[in-house]
Parts: C-alpha cells; structure tokens; sequence
C-alpha cells in the first residue's frame, strides 16, 4: 500500500512539473520571437503619405503643449525640397499627426499661410487644426474665462473664422469689412458634433489630458498650471492698463464683477473667431468688433489659412484682448487648447491612407 501510494504522489508530482516545464517553454518561444522581431517588422517604416492631420501652432509654448499629448513619437522623415519647416510626428490615438510651429519671431496670416502650404507639399494633408492661444470676449451670452477654450464653428453669415482688419473705406469713411472665408471640413464638423453630444451626456475630460501632458513631460508641469482664479480678471472695457505688465496698479473698482465658479475645469465655448494681422489689445474695439461680427475670440493665425489649409481653429483664452493682456496664462491656455485638440481627435474616424504619386 505504501508503494502504490508513493508510486501515485510520483505522478502526481510528475505531471505538475510536466504542465510547468510546458508553460515555461511557451514563454520562452514567445520572448525568443519577440527578440528577433525587427522594429520595422513590428512597425512598417513610416512615409510621408501615412501623415494626414497637420496641426498648425504660432508659439513654442504652444507646439510645447501639442507635442506633450502625443501618444508616440515617431522619427523624422525627409520633407519636400525648398520646405523650410520644422516639424513633430507621432501619433494620437489611431491618428498619425505632422506638428508645425511657425518660425520664431514671426507670427499672423501670412507667415502662417506659408507654414500651412510647406505643410501640404511635403505631406498629404487631408485636414488641419490650428491650436493655440486668443484672446476671449466676455459677456453675459458667453460667459468666457482665462483657461477655457473657444472652438471656431460656422455661426450666422461666417463659417467659423472672419479677418476682422481686411477690407475698405466706404462711404464717409466707414471701414467696410470684405471677404468671406471658408468653413471646416466637414470631417472635423462630424467629430466637434459627436464631441459636443458626448460632452452633454458624460462630459469632455480636459483635465485628464492636463495630467497626460504632465505624466509625458514632468517638467512642463511647473510652467503650465493653473494660474488661480485670482489671477483672471476682467475690466470695463473703457478702462486702459495702468502700471507694468501685471494689473497690480489698476483701480480694482474698474473690475467687471462675475459670478464665481464651483470649480477650475475649462469650459468650451464655439462660435466665430476674428482673425487680424494686428494684436487686439482695445477694449472697446473689441467690443465692438464683437457685437458686429458675433465673433467671441480674437487672434492672427487663422485667417491666414481658412481658403487653403482645411482646419478647425482651437484656442485657449489667455487674456480679454485689451490693455490689460499679459503673458501670465499663456502656458496654461495653451495645454487646454492642445487638451481639447486631443480630446476632439478621439470622436474623429481614422483616415483611409491615399497614395499620392510623386514626381
């Protein structure tokens, strides 16, 4: 009895080890094939054609914010003769994206306009973003914050952008705004609508992307937080900057008094953005501007891209385009804009790849 019970244990024992020895080998086959797979076996190399979303920024702080929402950054590739830009590409999601920035020093539409037709020789854009900071428009119907972002979306007469500086003189001198401009694609409209209905029910999550940008680039985390509600705030429009760059020296009685709110998630506001080749920095001309047009932003980019670069134009609210802007909340507007880009990319379908031919 004590031999046929050993002889059973034995067995036992046995066929443990057998199941083992199996599990260890099937472990080891696998790590030895992933050890002799390639990089290019496990990732095909790259082209120009496998990049069809540019995205387009006018700051470095704001290329910066981009960069850091990647999922993946990929290597550079070798981009059409006489194109002087620079560019980041990665990956966001199932999307390929090409980044660019404009040259230091430079800024508004036409240095833009020039960055976006590099961009379409060297790869084949089928739609852009431009993302970035502006300047906000208060009032009681958009009740727009520093940090919140604004979203160019076709609303009355203009299709989501109008270049506030461009016209002419007409009868007794009245300046006579000219021009129309095209709207987004309508891919990027389908996805800011199923953008829109998802932020309804559940929520656009901004601020976990804030923390991905962080998690990716720790030391931005510093630099681009958020500078405190009491640090946004907003004076009457007839009243101009006194002092230096911060408002410490301006009457606080001249303080436009709005509610507080429950917390600091950024809100998104859509609606027509102004697009100049000047800063707007006037309260009152923005005011103005702003009740003619029903724009609710302004900037310098945008304009400069809408008739040829197909984009949707996304930026964070760094000041009240008046006297009173600093450069306090630009990084911190930058990375909402760069967050809701990265956000609104999640509601966008992948994009069937189209080979181009070349000469």
């Amino acid at each position: 009895m004590l031999t046929t019970s050993h002889n059973v244990r034995d067995l036992q024992v046995t066929n443990t080890e057998i199941a083992i020895y199996e599990f260890i080998a099937n472990i080891s086959r696998r790590f030895v094939c992933h050890s002799l797979t390639t990089p290019s076996m496990a990732h095909p190399p790259r082209t120009r054609e496998d990049y069809q979303i540019g995205i387009i920024c006018a700051l470095a702080a704001e290329k910066a914010a981009m960069v850091a929402m990647l999922d993946e950054n990929h290597y550079r590739l070798k981009k059409e003769d006489g194109d002087d830009n620079e560019y980041t590409l990665g990956r966001i999601g199932v999307h390929n994206v090409v980044i660019a920035c404009l040259p230091a020093g430079l800024m508004g539409n036409g240095p833009a306009a020039v960055v976006a037709n590099n961009m379409q020789r060297s790869f084949p854009i089928k739609f852009g973003l431009m993302v970035g900071v502006g300047g906000g428009v208060w009032s009681r119907k958009d009740d727009i914050r520093l940090g919140d972002v604004v979203v160019s979306l076709p609303t009355g007469t203009h299709g989501g952008v109008m270049q506030w500086d461009f016209g002419k003189a007409g009868k007794g001198g009245k300046f006579q705004r000219t021009g129309s401009l095209d709207k987004p694609p309508t891919v990027l409209l389908h996805g800011l609508q199923e953008l829109r209905t998802f932020d309804i029910t559940d929520g656009v999550n901004i601020e976990r992307c804030l923390a991905l940008m962080v998690q990716n680039k720790p030391r931005m985390g510093e630099v681009y937080r958020y500078p405190g509600a009491d640090h946004d705030q907003l004076f009457e429009a007839t009243y101009d900057h006194e002092g230096d760059e911060t408002c410490e020296e301006c009457d606080p009685r001249s303080i436009v008094q709005r509610a507080t709110r429950n917390n600091a998630t950024p809100r998104i506001h859509y609606g027509n953005i102004a697009s100049g080749n000047e800063v707007m920095k006037h309260g009152v001309t923005r005011d103005k501007i702003a009740k003619e047009e029903d724009v609710i932003c302004f900037e310098m980019e945008a304009a400069g891209l809408m008739n040829s670069f197909r984009c949707l134009v996304i930026r964070g609210v760094c000041d009240y385009a008046d006297s009173h802007k600093n450069k306090i909340w630009q990084p911190y507007a930058a990375a909402t804009a760069a967050a809701f880009a990265r956000e609104l990319l999640g509601f966008i379908d992948k994009q069937e790849l189209v080979k181009r031919p070349r000469e």
